[in-house]
C-alpha cells in the first residue's frame, strides 16, 4: 500500500495523461473560475498567488487582467507545464504546499483549484494562505465534493455507476484525499474569520466523448495501477469501462465543485458579528449552478 507521502510523490505531471487532463478541467472549470476572480475585482497592478498552478490556463489569464504593473507568482510541486509560459508579470516557483513555507509578501487576490483535498495539511495549509492575503484581499479555493451525488439509474437509464470509477474513492482514501473537502470550506472560511463569505457549486452531467468523459478518463488512468494491484478492477474491467466514456449514451452526474471566497478584514478589530453582517456584500449568493454548455 502506498503511504501519504509516495501519493504527494504522484501528485506530479509526468503521467501521459497530464495534458489530457488538464485541458479537460480548463475546458470545463476555467470559465467558472474567471467569473469568481472577476467578481473579486483583480485588476492591473494587483500582487495574485496561484497554488497549484498545472497546466498554466488561469495563471495565464491573471497575467493578463494583472498587466506589467502586477505580479502572478504561480507554484506547483511540478512545474513543467508551466515553465513554458512566458510574461512580464509571472513567477514561476517549484513549491510543495504542504512542506514548503508561503511567500512572505501579503497578496490581493489568492487562488487554488483541486490542490487541497489531495494534501492532509489541507486545514493549516488553508490558514496560511489566509494568512499571507493583505487586508482586504480575496481568497478564491475550488475544490470537489465527489461524494454528493452518485449515479442514479432510476433517473435515466444511461446513468452508470463505472466500476472503475467506484475504486477511485478506496484508491485515495487511503492516501489522505478528502472527497468531500468542497462541501466543508465554507465553515472553514468562517472558523478562519474571513469576510464576505460566500459559496457555490457547479455540477453537470458527464456524457461520452464530453470534456466531462475526458476528465474522468485521465483520473481513471493516472490511478490505473493502483487499482488493479490492489485486485478492484481487471484490466479487462478497466478498458471496458474506457471503453463505455465514448459511448454517446453513457451519462453520470460530475462532481460538484464547490469554489468558496472571502477576503481578509480591513482591520484587526473586525469580529466575527461583523463578518457576518458584511455577508451581504459577497460577490455572489450561495447556488448550485448547473453548466449544460460545458457538456455540449
Amino acid at each position: 500500500m502506498r503511504t501519504e507521502d509516495d501519493w504527494s510523490e504522484r501528485l506530479t505531471h509526468s503521467g501521459e495523461e497530464a495534458p489530457r487532463r488538464f485541458a479537460a478541467l480548463s475546458a470545463l472549470f476555467d470559465p467558472g473560475t474567471i467569473r469568481h476572480l472577476l467578481q473579486c475585482g483583480v485588476a492591473r497592478g494587483w500582487r495574485c498567488l496561484e497554488v497549484g498552478g498545472g497546466g498554466g490556463s488561469i495563471a495565464t489569464w491573471l497575467c493578463d487582467r494583472v498587466g506589467v504593473d502586477g505580479e502572478v507568482v504561480v507554484t506547483d510541486v511540478d512545474t513543467r507545464f508551466l515553465d513554458t509560459l512566458s510574461h512580464p508579470a509571472l513567477d514561476v516557483r517549484r513549491h510543495d504546499a504542504g512542506r514548503d513555507p508561503l511567500p512572505d509578501r501579503p497578496f490581493d487576490l489568492i487562488h487554488t483549484r483541486l490542490v487541497l483535498n489531495h494534501l492532509p495539511e489541507r486545514d493549516s495549509i488553508l490558514e496560511k494562505l489566509a494568512g499571507v492575503l493583505k487586508p482586504g484581499g480575496w481568497l478564491v479555493v475550488e475544490e470537489f465534493d465527489s461524494e454528493s451525488a452518485p449515479p442514479d439509474p432510476a433517473a435515466y437509464p444511461g446513468e452508470v455507476l463505472l466500476k472503475t470509477y467506484a475504486a477511485i474513492p478506496r484508491a485515495l482514501a487511503c492516501r489522505g484525499v478528502d472527497r468531500r473537502y468542497g462541501r466543508l470550506l465554507f465553515g472553514r472560511f468562517r472558523e478562519l474569520g474571513l469576510a464576505s463569505v460566500g459559496a457555490e457549486a457547479r455540477t453537470f452531467m458527464v456524457h461520452g466523448g464530453s470534456p466531462g468523459s475526458a476528465l474522468v478518463r485521465a483520473t481513471c488512468e493516472r490511478l490505473r495501477q493502483d487499482m488493479i494491484d490492489a485486485g478492484e478492477v481487471s484490466d479487462q474491467e478497466f478498458d471496458d469501462d474506457m471503453a463505455r466514456l465514448g459511448d454517446p449514451d453513457f451519462l453520470m452526474p460530475s462532481a460538484a465543485l464547490w469554489a468558496v471566497w472571502g477576503r481578509r478584514p480591513l482591520s484587526p478589530e473586525f469580529t466575527r458579528v461583523e463578518c457576518e453582517s458584511h455577508e451581504a456584500v459577497s460577490h455572489q449568493p450561495s447556488a448550485i449552478s448547473h453548466q449544460p454548455s460545458a457538456e455540449s
